[in-house]
C-alpha cells in the first residue's frame, strides 16, 4: 500500500497526459501512457528508467500545449495568465512525478534483483 502511495503522482500524471491526448484525438498516443502505467507492476530497473523518460517527455508536452494556448489567447486578446500558471504547475507536477523513482522505497522496489516485500 505504501509502494502504491509513492507512485501516485506517476499514476496521477500518466492519467492527465491520458485525457490530454484522448481530448487531442490521439489514441495510439493514449494506449501508449496507460500501457507505461501498467508497466509498474514489473520490478526491473528499465520500467523506473523509462517512466522517468516518458514523464519527462509529458512535462515537454505540457510546455508545448502551454505556449501553443497562450500564442493563441494572446492573438485572440484574451487573457492568458492564469491558464500559463495552471499549466506551469501542471509542467513541474509532470517533472517531479519523475522524481519519486529516486526514493529509497521505489529505488530499492526497481532495483536489480528485487526480492517482493514478504518472501
Amino acid at each position: 500500500m505504501k509502494t502504491l502511495l509513492h507512485l501516485l503522482p506517476v499514476i496521477l500524471s500518466g492519467l492527465v497526459l491520458s485525457a490530454h491526448f484522448l481530448r487531442g484525438g490521439r489514441i495510439g498516443v493514449v494506449m501508449v501512457c496507460l500501457a507505461a502505467l501498467l508497466l509498474l507492476v514489473v520490478r526491473e530497473r528499465w520500467v523506473a528508467r523509462l517512466m522517468q523518460v516518458l514523464l519527462l517527455l509529458g512535462a515537454l508536452e505540457w510546455v508545448r500545449t502551454m505556449l501553443v494556448l497562450v500564442a493563441e489567447r494572446r492573438s485572440l486578446s484574451e487573457p492568458w495568465i492564469r491558464m500559463a500558471v495552471i499549466l506551469s504547475a501542471v509542467v513541474l507536477f509532470t517533472a517531479a512525478s519523475a522524481l519519486v523513482f529516486q526514493g529509497a522505497r521505489l529505488r530499492e522496489r526497481y532495483s536489480p534483483g528485487a526480492v517482493p516485500r514478504g518472501k
